[in-house]
């Protein structure tokens, strides 16, 4: 059966909607053959849908102390807490436990496992604090039962190889925490995978050339340990090498969790056509961000003409991954603040409808069946209309306007991904030996 694309969608939700209004109450005046469904049928449609759905966020990240104020919301609380979770409808939340980047060395890579272990610890002690609705999931069906008793299922995320000090075996460490998504790349390359954003020197300022040309012999045994575990494995922020050699090394799908479409907004840190059509080809999940430096084009004249005088004003170098990079290298809070700001005026607004053109480009290209939505909340991350959580409904509503039907509604906001995990869970569960 060919594809359903938005487009040709579209006709059929209005449709749907104009004969669900010749039954209205006789109070309501019932809609013409071509007359478009009203703006409250319009909501009472998305809101049903939303609460049939398994919203799941596929990527975000954990507060600790060390978290940078204006990654959060105003009042200095966490766009994923509890209370904007229940608020949004959501029904699970990869949290990462994410590490950033830094000199690849032992003392190095001690420190980042150290970072690690208090995120891991962090999570935990968030569930244990609000058990009445949160709950740590190791499983697809943990997932959809706690979603059943009227909970948010915390779901843990891993990123970032240099946590685990050169050592594969300590994959099967966060694996038995409750790790079941796993990414070995951040920032900058590790000992195991290449970063589509090469660390930058600042001494030298140089850029550290490709260190494996992908993955390293370390990372193609990492993919494996995932696999055998059965972990989901996660390519976002990899280069392109690394991605393409990922998915040619996992024998499950892998997930993109928080990437967008480079073709529109040309950070590397998106996807390449390449590396979507090989991702859907395996059966693979994107997981669209609302993260506004990687959903606008910032390549119009304009734009990259009021980048380039914020970063020379900042000191900083002109050839850059996205715009932003290297603004966590500025010493001073005053010069980083007044960079960040004026990057954020360059770019100009992003909101839900330039995040859906991400995950329209995604569908026409590869299919409903891969992609997702994954926030990256508590980094950065937040656009018009979807700064937290408890604005997941706007999402939703804006699938509706643009012409997706329910059930493939219910494939991006969770079903996807859960569809991914249940594959990795089989894989692993095939391949023990019999005891």
């Amino acid at each position: 059966m060919p594809q359903v694309t938005p487009l040709s969608r579209r006709s059929f939700v209005a449709l749907a909607f104009a004969l669900s209004l010749v039954s209205c109450a006789p109070a309501e005046k019932a809609a013409g053959p071509d007359q478009a469904p009203s703006e409250a049928a319009i909501v009472e449609s998305a809101r049903a849908i939303h609460q049939e759905s398994l919203a799941l966020d596929a990527h975000a990240d954990i507060v600790v102390p060390s978290t940078a104020a204006n990654f959060l919301s105003a009042d200095g609380s966490s766009k994923v807490s509890p209370e904007k979770l229940k608020a949004g409808g959501v029904g699970a939340v990869v949290m990462a436990i994410a590490v950033g980047p830094g000199p690849r060395t032992r003392e190095d890579d001690r420190k980042a496992r150290a970072e690690a272990d208090e995120k891991l610890a962090a999570i935990q002690v968030l569930a244990a604090a609000n058990a009445d609705t949160v709950t740590i999931a190791r499983s697809a069906d943990e997932i959809l039962a706690i979603r059943a008793s009227g909970k948010t299922a915390l779901i843990l995320g891993f990123q970032n190889a240099r946590a685990l000090e050169g050592q594969v075996a300590a994959i099967d460490t966060f694996y038995e925490a409750g790790v079941r998504v796993f990414a070995l790349n951040h920032l900058a390359h590790n000992d195991f995978s290449d970063s589509s954003r090469p660390f930058h020197d600042p001494a030298s300022k140089q850029y550290e050339p490709d260190a494996h040309g992908g993955l390293s012999a370390l990372g193609l045994a990492a993919i494996d340990r995932i696999n055998a575990l059965g972990g989901v494995v996660d390519v976002s922020q990899a280069s392109k090498a690394a991605t393409l050699a990922t998915i040619a090394r996992s024998k499950t799908p892998v997930i993109a969790s928080h990437s967008n479409v480079r073709a529109i907004s040309d950070a590397t840190r998106n996807l390449s056509d390449e590396e979507i059509d090989r991702i859907g080809q395996t059966g693979g999940v994107i997981h669209v961000a609302p993260f506004t430096a990687y959903l606008v084009n910032f390549s119009t004249p304009e734009k990259l003409e009021a980048i380039r005088k914020a970063r020379s004003a900042a000191g900083l170098p002109e050839t850059y991954s996205y715009p932003y990079e290297l603004y966590w290298e500025l010493p001073d809070p005053v010069a980083r603040e007044l960079f960040t700001t004026s990057i954020r005026e360059a770019l100009g607004p992003a909101t839900i409808d330039t995040m859906i053109d991400h995950i329209d480009y995604i569908v026409k290209r590869i299919g409903i069946d891969h992609v997702g939505i994954g926030t990256d909340f508590n980094h950065g991350s937040g656009i018009e209309g979807y700064d937290d959580a408890s604005a997941s409904f706007a999402v939703t509503l804006g699938l509706v306007r643009r012409g997706y039907a329910a059930e493939d509604i219910k494939k991006i906001w969770g079903g996807n991904f859960l569809r991914v995990m249940r594959q990795a869970e089989a894989a692993a569960a095939k391949a023990e030996p019999s005891q």
